[in-house]
């Protein structure tokens, strides 16, 4: 920050904030020092300055008209029902030098080449109490106490600049809490840093080339979703093994915005960014876009030529064939025939284990053909996550030294049940010490599993997108088996049996009557939240929930088939009951039920019941 008699100088935009990237100008803000503008009336005037007030009635949340209380400014003043108020638009054309060689551009002068912005502006010393609520909401956020004291500290600043299309447009002031934004991306981890670079890179040289897009949005938007997050997520998130599940976040919560019209000012949340701005036809174009480039995930910033050479091959008009290996991996993926298959595998009596074990271990061994071997092992891999549901891990009945051989028993044929797909044989192993009271231990190997559960995967029963179909027809893809390939990129639902014992006692009720399937995401963040629950830590708790909502909001993962979105919202309606939250609760069960009104199967409806007799 560097200043002179009249102005201070603060750096901004791209440059500003560390990123010196590709197109972008260079931003400067000129604060004013001769013009003070403040909110309350407690405050010692300067008689060498001249002082505007705040007024905020009847002017939309974001910004304020000026009431000059002393020195008229006259070349820059405009009266409304006898009282003078400092003209945002005369105070813009009085700044322009020179219409030949500059233009005005939204509050800022820029040159013709659009190579710098100014913008000369106004402070306030002291926080708005329109951004009151912002000092404590933002309290489990990744600022530290000295950061927010800072931005407090220095207060706001007035750009001069109305809402489009108000009566009062002229002599409204824009606020902008541009020092406070900059401080706070200078806390950014590298990831989040990252992160923003890459969907700044994505609207600039993707989603900006398309002349009906080019501007519905802006750098400032995707500035806004990235504060939003950092503050609902734990800075432990942020780190370079989690970003692409990061920047996938921010990208989708992005596409949400504009799905919904709904972009909140980080500070003024009652500032809606997307009002009147994003509508009609050229909201429907930008949607198209929005939903071709996540079809490829994390993959989409490829298309920016400053990251790869990919870029000829954007947005094309049609979607390749599929290659014949896609086709192969298409079909079983939903063939319910298979699906029926898998479940027809059962555990007889006591007897018989031994043998249908040893047999298969033995075709496993034996067998000289790639294709089986893969075939015995992902059907015995399904046996071992069924028969250790049966292996009890408690009983009074029995001595310590018998239980400790169940323990090590069950352990060593979970360990062999992870071979049938990516995630389900881990989350087993996972709920098995959640059983145990190892919440730790069942936390570790959780934590592993979630890295999983990236874009890419493929469940049963759905759409495959672009990205999917690309990516299987890469040839180290293509010279794997379809059942190995299952063990890669497969993400299976749970299947916990009637009466299982390695169910989370929370879930009991489920499996009383019969056979229960979860969603895989679904339930290694509600394990997590249990295992967070029972060792007391409700911060982890609250970002367990709330991952939650998002993946089922998102349906990210989720079958279609069956009652799975239905078995998801009674999952999330039990951890918010264990939270406290009644309603919230309430709600989710009542969804569950309108995804499958089945009272008898459904146990949402005893759930209910079982609540409003409380």
């Amino acid at each position: 920050m560097e200043s002179n008699r009249l102005h201070e100088y603060i750096t901004s935009g791209s440059f500003g904030e560390g990123l010196d990237m590709r197109g972008s100008d260079l931003d400067v803000m000129l604060v004013a020092k001769t013009i003070e503008v403040y909110e309350d009336e407690k405050i010692r005037f300067n008689p060498y300055m001249r002082y505007c007030r705040m007024e905020i009635d009847d002017v939309k949340p974001g910004f304020t008209k000026l009431l000059i209380k002393t020195n008229v400014i006259s070349e820059y003043c405009e009266e409304l029902n006898g009282k003078h108020y400092l003209s945002s638009a005369f105070f813009m054309h009085n700044l322009l030098p020179n219409q030949d060689t500059h233009i005005i551009h939204g509050p800022c002068i820029s040159d013709k080449d659009g190579s710098f912005d100014h913008a000369t502006c106004l402070h306030c010393k002291t926080w708005l109490s329109q951004a009151s609520q912002w000092i404590t909401r933002s309290d489990n956020s990744w600022l530290n106490y000295n950061v927010k004291q800072s931005i407090i500290k220095h207060g706001v600043l007035f750009v001069p600049i109305g809402v489009k299309g108000s009566p009062k447009e002229d002599i409204e002031w824009r606020i902008s809490f541009s020092v406070g934004e900059k401080m706070l991306i200078n806390t950014y981890t590298h990831t989040q840093l990252l992160c923003y670079a890459l969907l700044k890179i994505l609207l600039k040289d993707v989603i900006a080339t398309f002349t009906e897009c080019s501007d519905l949005l802006c750098s400032y938007f995707v500035k806004t979703v990235i504060f939003w997050i950092s503050e609902e997520l734990p800075q432990s998130v942020w780190k370079p093994d989690n970003l692409i599940r990061c920047f996938m976040r921010c990208f989708n919560r992005l596409i949400y915005c504009v799905e919904y019209s709904v972009c909140l000012h980080y500070f003024i949340p009652e500032n809606n960014l997307f009002e009147n701005k994003i509508e009609g036809r050229p909201r429907k174009l930008l949607l198209d876009r929005l939903y071709t480039l996540h079809s490829y995930g994390w993959r989409c910033v490829f298309f920016s030529d400053q990251l790869s050479s990919f870029r000829d091959s954007i947005w094309m008009d049609h979607i390749e064939q599929h290659t014949f290996h896609t086709i192969q991996v298409a079909k079983p993926l939903n063939s319910k025939m298979l699906l029926t298959a898998d479940n027809r595998i059962t555990v007889n009596s006591t007897s018989m284990e031994n043998n249908v074990y040893n047999s298969g271990i033995r075709k496993i061994v034996s067998c000289d053909r790639s294709s089986l071997k893969y075939i015995y092992t992902y059907y015995m891999s399904l046996w071992c996550a069924q028969y250790t549901q049966y292996i009890p891990l408690t009983n009074p009945r029995c001595s310590n030294k018998h239980q400790y051989k169940q323990y090590n028993s069950g352990l060593c044929t979970l360990l062999q049940s992870i071979h049938h797909d990516a995630v389900s044989g881990w989350l087993m192993l996972a709920s098995f010490f959640y059983k145990s009271k190892q919440y730790r231990n069942a936390l570790r190997v959780l934590m592993f599993s979630i890295s999983k559960f990236t874009p890419e995967k493929l469940y049963r029963f759905m759409d495959m997108s672009d990205v999917h179909c690309r990516l299987l027809k890469l040839k180290s893809i293509q010279k794997t088996n379809i059942v190995r390939l299952w063990k890669i990129m497969l993400v299976d639902c749970m299947k916990f049996e009637q009466n299982s014992w390695v169910i989370p006692n929370e879930l009991q009720m489920e499996v009383n009557n019969g056979t229960c399937l979860i969603s895989s995401i679904v339930y290694a963040y509600f394990l997590k939240f249990l295992c967070h629950y029972h060792l007391n830590n409700v911060r982890q708790c609250q970002n367990c929930l709330y991952t939650l909502q998002l993946v089922i909001a998102e349906n990210f993962l989720i079958e279609k088939e069956g009652g799975l979105q239905s078995e998801a919202y009674k999952i999330l309606g039990i951890a918010s009951q264990l939270l406290g939250d009644h309603e919230a609760a309430r709600q989710a069960f009542i969804q569950s039920l309108q995804k499958y009104p089945n009272h008898t199967l459904n146990t949402s409806s005893k759930r209910l019941s079982s609540m409003s007799s409380v």
